[in-house]
């Protein structure tokens, strides 16, 4: 497992740029484990993330390629969060590998912290 690190990313928000600090730790499985979200410049609660949010955070997460899918398909927050697995798998057209890894490592496991956090 590699060592918890810190990047830095900038983004460009009503012509103002701000410096991000970004804590994670990349997973064997491919997964991220952010540790403040608001830090990532993206609201905490997923449904709330535009199609840039959505894109920025495969980007993060070494999904690059698949990012654009996203971003092609115009997958905002709440759009991820009602995607099933088959969605994923199939309706992307991502490979197969990259599109498991996104939806066991990513997208359910968001889906279900939404959940947990709405149904309070």
């Amino acid at each position: 497992m590699m060592e918890g690190r810190r990047e830095i990313a900038e983004v460009k928000e009503s012509s103002v740029f701000f410096m991000l600090t970004v804590d994670m730790e990349n997973k064997e499985n491919g997964s991220l484990d952010v540790k403040n979200s608001v830090e990532n410049g993206r609201p905490p609660d997923p449904a709330d993330w535009a199609v840039v949010d959505v894109v920025n955070y495969f980007r993060t997460a070494g999904f690059e390629e698949q990012a654009n899918v996203f971003q092609e398909q115009e997958i905002d927050g709440k759009s991820l969060l009602l995607m099933t697995r088959n969605d994923v798998l199939t309706g992307l057209s991502l490979k197969l590998g990259p599109a498991l890894k996104i939806y066991e490592y990513h997208v359910k496991p968001l889906q279900t912290q939404h959940l947990k956090n709405n149904s309070l």
